[in-house]
């Protein structure tokens, strides 16, 4: 459960709805492809954590599938256009050579 209590994680005005896959901002639903959710989901259940792109990647694609370097790049591009369009939330931090974190505080994590 990576410490959330409840099936809908929520994170600033985000709520990602891990049992419906569905994602809202103030209760707007916002589209998501099936990766950008999967990494959406990655983020938030290690809010505060560093991700490398090799953990991202490897969260994303089975051993077999072939990985594009720069596709953990595109998917973190297009969410962070899709969840603050413009541009105040930063909700998606770059570390340069280690990785992205999620930086909103998250509500109902257990302590």
């Amino acid at each position: 459960s990576g410490g959330w209590a409840h099936s809908v994680l929520e994170s600033g005005p985000f709520a990602l709805d891990t049992k419906a896959k569905q994602l809202t901002s103030d209760g707007d639903k916002i589209e998501l492809t099936a990766y950008e959710y999967r990494v959406l989901e990655y983020l938030l259940l290690h809010a505060g954590d560093v991700i490398s792109k090799t953990v991202l990647s490897e969260h994303l694609y089975s051993d077999d599938e072939e990985r594009d370097s720069n596709v953990i790049e595109v998917f973190i591009r297009r969410l962070r256009t899709k969840l603050d369009p413009e541009d105040q939330l930063h909700p998606i931090e770059t570390l340069r050579g280690q990785g992205y974190r999620w930086v909103l505080p998250r509500a109902n994590a257990e302590a």
